[in-house]
């Protein structure tokens, strides 16, 4: 028997309801590999923009790249605290978009597939109600079968959990980073206020 033959066994056996909690769970690994992937490019590409930015104002240009987060701040406004605070705050919000979906993710597809294994068990019992007689023989199986939804849980709760960790830590990078900008720019316009003065 081939894994296709053993995989659509078990889905004939099964019921809509695991069925159902298997689809959700798969829905909830796709989703978890996109935002793993595509936050850590984007997030990359952020670092990359920022530490060029904090390197040119490190070798004395005095200015922000064009395309920093903190360029919007010191073109459009006074360069005060306030307003740097306002663009660390969004570079925050942008650094962190989708931390919360994996965080969801992780938290409740173990339980989701608890419910899963719950509802698959019942199902075993309600049919040997029937007076059938309840040998090791019968019901082993059919438990086996109904664990397979919590180890999916397991399986799609594992990569979303890591990959939280991992772009929360790529977050944490960025923002220190443009923190380092915004300290310098701020420093470097009171140098240069204390001198006009």
């Amino acid at each position: 028997m081939t894994a296709a033959d053993l995989f659509l066994n078990y889905l004939s056996r099964s019921s809509m309801i695991t069925i159902a909690v298997l689809l959700w769970l798969s829905l909830y690994f796709l989703i978890t590999f996109w935002v793993v992937i595509y936050r850590y490019l984007y997030l990359n590409s952020l670092i990359r923009k920022e530490e060029s930015s904090l390197e040119a104002i490190l070798m004395g240009t005095n200015t922000v790249r064009a395309d920093s987060i903190l360029r919007k701040c010191t073109n459009q406004y006074n360069d005060s605290t306030a307003i740097f605070d306002v663009c660390t705050n969004v570079a925050e919000k942008n650094a962190t978009t989708y931390l919360s979906t994996l965080s969801m993710i992780s938290s409740t597809s173990p339980f989701i597939g608890l419910f899963g294994t719950v509802v698959g068990i019942l199902e075993t019992f309600s049919k040997l109600s029937g007076g059938t007689s309840a040998s090791l023989n019968i019901i082993a199986p059919a438990i086996s079968e109904a664990l397979v939804a919590t180890a999916g849980g397991i399986l799609v709760a594992i990569p979303a959990y890591s990959g939280y960790i991992f772009l929360k830590r790529k977050a944490y990078e960025y923002l220190s980073i443009v923190d380092r900008e915004k300290t310098l720019l701020l420093s470097i316009n009171l140098q240069s206020k204390n001198k006009e003065a």
